[in-house]
């Protein structure tokens, strides 16, 4: 369990602690390199009712800034942020609060384990690393206490046995990547590897970063820049976010009922952890200066959605090959059927790291059984949907878990996946289509 010496309480008990809505929206709405719904095979109406969705969402207080992303057949059809980087909490709206841009950086959250499963499939289409083999035959420190057997495989599925970190960890514990790789090492598993799928919210993003570090003999930060930021042209897709960006970062905030009713148990169940320590350690500089393999990247949705829109063009993005088809297609393949997760506590279906959509209704809407993604604390959804051919990106900064806008959330991914039309079995871009022309590319 997390500890912390501030028990200030941030929110009401009694109240949907929600934050001051502008009564003109346009107003902290901006825009930006958004082309015509025809553009993507859509109609102006339909993309209307997917932002008036959004909107919604926003009216509910529960989050101080949005900003979305939907690309279509290729094609950005919404980029809009809509609310205040900073300066917006259920305690009012202050004189000085900054309106965000679509620009304006935001921590992805759990959403960034997706981009960390993708730097080790990296290795693996080097042939640099087995997925099946052990984790210990890189990093030998893990193979005690019963994890000697456990594999990049489990740990990538979510079945690698070790959920959480136990007993107290302490915020300078969440700085401190190389003590939590220590408690990792020494951790006892709560179930065999393979045997139990139960979300590893912080855990083993740690252990797969060091797999990373070792295998190529670089930090965690260079290699992301060098496979995938610089070459996609993102100016920050990182894990920290650089001095220069810091004070343009969209800060979290708590809201939503009250922890104690509920939110507090389930977030130590899962992250090990209560929400007010989750939000402000998330906007400590000291967090952004660190490197969380499981939860700290910072970008904007537009590049959160250009890397999905990568993932969904079979690993390339304007005509540059980042990954190959099939490590994408090997990727994105169930692991399993729907299964109860046993720290999410809700039915999920995960590949080899990307979480799942399901039929008829899953993490991203109604009918989305192709599409792939990730979630991140607490409403941040990024996805890819071959489908529908959209990539799409919704991130947030309020951290409510329980309270006024779950509605309107289910409504958004409703209208998503009702408004962008189904593209015919033909017509669809392949994940593993063939790699003949990779060394053609630039």
């Amino acid at each position: 369990m997390i500890k912390t010496t501030n028990n200030e309480d941030v929110v009401k008990l009694f109240s949907t602690n929600t934050c001051e809505i502008p009564s003109d929206l346009t107003s902290v709405i901006r825009a930006q390199d958004e082309n015509p719904a025809e553009l993507g095979g859509m109609q102006h109406e339909q993309i209307q009712k997917i932002w008036n969705s959004v909107e919604k969402l926003y009216r509910t207080g529960n989050h101080p800034l949005i900003s979305f992303c939907l690309r279509r057949q290729g094609h950005i059809l919404i980029n809009r942020s809509i609310g205040h980087a900073r300066g917006n909490s259920v305690h009012g709206l202050a004189n000085d609060a900054v309106i965000a841009t679509p620009d304006t950086p935001i921590c992805l959250f759990s959403a960034s384990k997706i981009v960390t499963a993708m730097l080790v499939h990296l290795l693996n289409e080097k042939g640099m690393i087995n997925l099946l083999d052990p984790v210990s035959y890189y990093i030998p420190e893990y193979g005690v206490n019963g994890k000697r057997r456990a594999t990049i495989f489990h740990l990538l599925s979510h079945r690698g046995g070790i959920p959480r970190l136990e007993d107290d960890v302490t915020p300078e514990l969440l700085f401190d990547k190389q003590a939590i790789l220590q408690r990792l090492y020494q951790a006892k598993p709560v179930s065999a590897a393979g045997t139990h799928l139960a979300y590893h919210a912080v855990t083993a993003g740690y252990i797969l970063g060091e797999l990373v570090e070792r295998v190529t003999g670089q930090d965690l930060k260079t290699v992301l820049h060098d496979a995938i930021e610089k070459p996609m042209g993102m100016s920050y897709f990182n894990y920290g976010l650089e001095p220069q960006y810091q004070e343009q970062v969209a800060l979290n905030v708590a809201t939503g009922l009250h922890p104690r009713l509920g939110t507090d148990h389930y977030l130590n169940h899962v992250l090990g952890g209560g929400l007010k320590l989750a939000v402000d350690v998330t906007n400590d500089p000291r967090f952004m200066q660190t490197i969380c393999p499981a939860g700290n990247i910072y970008t904007s949705a537009e590049q959160a959605g250009r890397f999905f829109e990568m993932l969904l063009n079979g690993g390339v993005y304007k005509n540059k090959r980042i990954l190959t088809s099939k490590t994408v297609f090997r990727a994105t393949l169930p692991t399993s059927v729907t299964s109860l997760d046993r720290t999410l506590l809700v039915p999920m279906r995960y590949a080899l790291g990307p979480m799942l959509g399901s039929n008829p209704v899953g993490l991203f809407g109604p009918m989305t059984g192709q599409a792939f993604g990730h979630l991140g604390f607490s409403n941040i959804l990024c996805w890819a949907d071959p489908e529908r051919d959209i990539s799409v990106s919704l991130l947030t900064t309020g951290k409510s878990v329980v309270g006024t806008h779950l509605t309107a959330l289910a409504k958004v991914l409703y209208q998503i996946a009702t408004q962008c039309p189904k593209v015919e079995k033909n017509q669809r871009r392949s994940l593993f289509g063939s790699d003949a022309s990779e060394t053609d590319m630039v």
